[in-house]
């Protein structure tokens, strides 16, 4: 494989966009089924494919979003008047949300975290895959991800986990870039000479 620029440029300045800066349009159904494809062309060491995703389009968005304010309201009765409505719209900021669900579960021969690694892959990859269809992205996980008595209204099975809601549309925000780790942080070097 050659130093293929384009990648490398892309790379260089991938950035999420904040949900609530999203709009119309988003992925058509054929857009998500090319997208979902590329996705799911990540390393999975059994061929396992320990998740599964769950596409929210449409009407069905608000409809989540009206049961999501309701768990909310009973978890939080004195949300203020802007929470009611962060909860409401929390469907609706992207004209498509996709659930990533990991079936990730132990395994005769291959480590669950591994597993886990793979799901984590899927997401990015999906994020990166509706950037090169010209959308933008976000990977939000959300109190509803860990909230089982959310599960069935989203589709989630019993012994699943959420490892998170890909948010995807348009944008007529700027995009900013937000710090990043100095790379004297975060890497160890062993071995060599120059």
């Amino acid at each position: 494989m050659r130093n293929d620029i384009k990648l490398l440029d892309y790379l260089a300045v991938r950035r999420s966009v904040p949900a609530f800066q999203m709009r119309e349009p988003g992925p058509d159904r054929s857009e998500l089924e090319s997208i979902l494809s590329l996705a799911v062309r990540v390393p999975d060491h059994g061929k396992l494919a320990p998740w599964r995703f769950i596409v929210y389009r449409g009407e069905e968005r608000a409809r989540i979003g009206e049961e999501l304010l309701k768990m909310a309201v009973e978890k939080n009765p004195d949300l203020s008047e802007e929470m009611i409505e962060v909860e409401r719209s929390r469907f609706t900021r992207a004209p498509v949300v996709i659930a990533v669900v990991s079936t990730a579960a132990p395994h005769f021969k291959i480590p669950e975290w591994e597993q886990v690694m793979s799901v984590g892959a899927v997401c990015l990859n999906l994020l990166m895959a509706a950037n090169a269809h010209g959308y933008v992205s976000n990977w939000l996980s959300e109190w509803f991800a860990f909230d089982e008595r959310a599960h069935p209204l989203l589709g989630i099975k019993p012994g699943e986990k959420v490892a998170g809601f890909i948010h995807i549309g348009s944008t007529d925000f700027p995009i900013v870039e937000r710090p990043r780790p100095a790379l004297a942080d975060v890497v160890s070097w062993q071995g060599g000479e120059d």
